[in-house]
């Protein structure tokens, strides 16, 4: 990562597919009112169980992104 200053979001994804799609959808949401995005860290995955199957997934990320120069 170059020098600067870098602000952290945290964001909730959900997906009724996986995980992996659960983390897209956060992350592009936020691409759509954010620049400059650069990482992201899982920081927990839950998820809700209907007749013994898992029916949805909601993973909790934290994205950083580089503030803009003055």
């Amino acid at each position: 990562m170059p020098d600067g200053i870098y602000k952290v979001v945290e964001l909730v994804g959900s997906s009724e597919e996986s995980v992996s799609k659960a983390i897209d959808r956060a992350i592009a949401k936020a691409a759509v009112t954010l620049r400059h995005l650069g990482w992201f860290e899982v920081t927990n995955v839950r998820g809700h169980i209907e007749n013994g199957k898992v029916a949805h997934y909601q993973v909790t990320i934290k994205a950083g992104f580089r503030l803009e120069d003055d």
